[in-house]
């Protein structure tokens, strides 16, 4: 037996038909729009990801980077305000000096890196300015070091874009 259905609720087939193909072309439109994790390196067994060119990429970094153990920033700093720096030259070493990331670059201005809990000696250069910070990293939480160069950095080996 057929179900009949009030000839009002039969009128509404065409456009529940529509909602649904519309709905699903939004879907995959939205999917063809979503930012694309930048890939994962690895160097001397430790993976690395760099990113946030653009504020798509930089707010995916910002909400991957608590997932990590550890997270470099970089940026330029002058008297009107920072940019973002990339193509930052970053050395890793554990405490017994051993490289662990040595000399990757980062593409973008976020770094995020799985250091095992410990110890680190980071350096960060851009042209021939180099920056160099201790780090730690606790068991279970994420560590962050921030590096800024002052204005009149090399710039011209290094990629900028201002923070906003």
């Amino acid at each position: 037996m057929t179900p009949r259905f009030p000839s009002s609720l039969r009128a509404m087939r065409p456009l529940a038909a529509a909602m649904f193909c519309g709905a699903v072309l939004l879907g995959a439109v939205t999917s063809a729009q979503a930012t694309v994790n930048p890939p994962i390196y690895m160097s001397h067994g430790v993976e690395y990801m760099s990113g946030g060119i653009g504020s798509d990429e930089a707010q995916l970094m910002e909400t991957v980077s608590p997932r990590w153990p550890a997270t470099f920033e970089f940026a330029i700093k002058d008297h009107k305000g920072a940019d973002f720096a990339a193509n930052v030259h970053v050395t890793v070493r554990d405490g017994s000096g051993t490289a662990l990331l040595d000399n990757v670059v980062s593409g973008g201005p976020f770094m995020v890196a799985r250091l095992d809990p410990g110890n680190y000696t980071v350096e960060a250069r851009i042209g021939s300015q180099v920056l160099k910070q201790e780090l730690r990293v606790p068991q279970g939480a994420p560590a962050k070091a921030t590096f800024v160069w002052p204005a009149g950095t090399d710039m011209a080996s290094a990629g900028t874009r201002t923070v906003q």
